[in-house]
């Protein structure tokens, strides 16, 4: 347990029984009354905004959280299986901590899991994921005026826009964030 003064920007906390993350913390002190805290903090699991007042020796339970890559194994029903890379334990990581970054996930990747303990409570892919096209519309001449794009299949399944150029067998570089094409690998 901790005073509320000594809450940081970033820690997780412990608050009416749900994991929140601290967004913003701001000390007041009104000309009537004693000093107080007001906080922002986001609810990990449902990532709601709540407000709170906190008295300044207001106890609050910060809690340990461990952030470590893993390696991404195999889907197994409504989670993906991960491994630890020092350890090499296997555990299971709900896929709605990934968000829509799920879709993106390839065997043998890495992402970073954060675990409170030992249940996993935040999970995040790379922020960019190479893919192979499996099918692209062919380009129609003519059909270049700036910026034009096309839908390409990659290797998961994904439908992603591309530009006329990439073709079929390509491997181009994907924001796991937005879903967008950055560029070709070669």
């Amino acid at each position: 347990m901790a005073k509320a003064s000594e809450i940081k920007v970033g820690n997780i906390l412990r608050f009416n029984n749900e994991l929140v993350t601290v967004t913003e913390i701001l000390h007041r002190t009104p000309g009537k009354g004693g000093a107080f805290y007001l906080g922002k903090f986001r609810n990990i699991k449902t990532g709601k905004i709540v407000e709170a007042r906190l008295g300044t020796d207001e106890q609050v339970e910060i809690c340990r959280v461990e952030t470590n890559d893993f390696q991404y194994l195999y889907e197994e029903g409504d989670y993906f299986v991960v491994m630890d890379n020092v350890t090499f334990e296997q555990f299971n990581v709900p896929k709605a901590l990934f968000g829509p970054s799920a879709k993106f996930l390839k065997e043998g990747m890495d992402v970073i899991v954060s675990v409170e303990s030992e249940e996993p409570i935040m999970a995040q892919a790379p922020n960019f994921v190479e893919l192979e096209i499996t099918y692209a519309e062919p380009a129609v001449k003519g059909d270049t005026s700036s910026g034009a794009l096309k839908y390409a299949t990659t290797e998961n399944g994904i439908e992603i826009k591309v530009p006329l150029f990439v073709n079929q067998g390509d491997k181009v570089k994907v924001d796991t964030r937005t879903g967008e094409y950055v560029e070709r690998v070669k």
